[in-house]
């Protein structure tokens, strides 16, 4: 996929957000990126395919003196996603999920707690 088309998409993810969200996203950048840096796998520490990662303080973590800080970087890797997801309502539908769970580590949850409020979606959706 050309870069412009994924960029839009992710940008389109952003947006989705509600308004009230979305003014709550003013130092956070959100970019396209080929795949993770070694620094970035490396912070990561994981041996699995890094989709998106979060660079920043949650805002959960804020004190008094936070400001004048460089904004919070969301980034999204083209590369890995395309590997894993080749029809393009997949890939668009992954990007979003990845989006959206990057932003929610911006609000300061951890991948554990939403692992979580998946779980509780899956189970709700069984249960209808």
């Amino acid at each position: 996929m050309e870069r412009e088309c994924f960029e839009s998409i992710v940008a389109t993810a952003v947006s989705s957000l509600p308004q009230e969200f979305q003014e709550l996203l003013e130092n956070v950048v959100v970019v396209v990126q080929d795949a993770p840096s070694p620094t970035q796998a490396r912070r990561c520490g994981r041996r699995s395919v890094i989709l998106g990662l979060y660079e920043g303080v949650p805002r959960i973590a804020r004190g008094i003196g936070y400001n004048l800080v460089a904004p919070d970087k969301i980034t999204i890797f083209q590369k890995p996603l395309e590997m894993l997801f080749t029809s393009e309502d997949e890939l668009k539908a992954k990007i979003r999920e990845v989006v959206l769970h990057e932003i929610a580590h911006h609000f300061g949850l951890d991948d554990r707690r939403l692992d979580e409020i998946e779980a509780e979606k899956r189970l709700k959706i069984r249960r209808q």
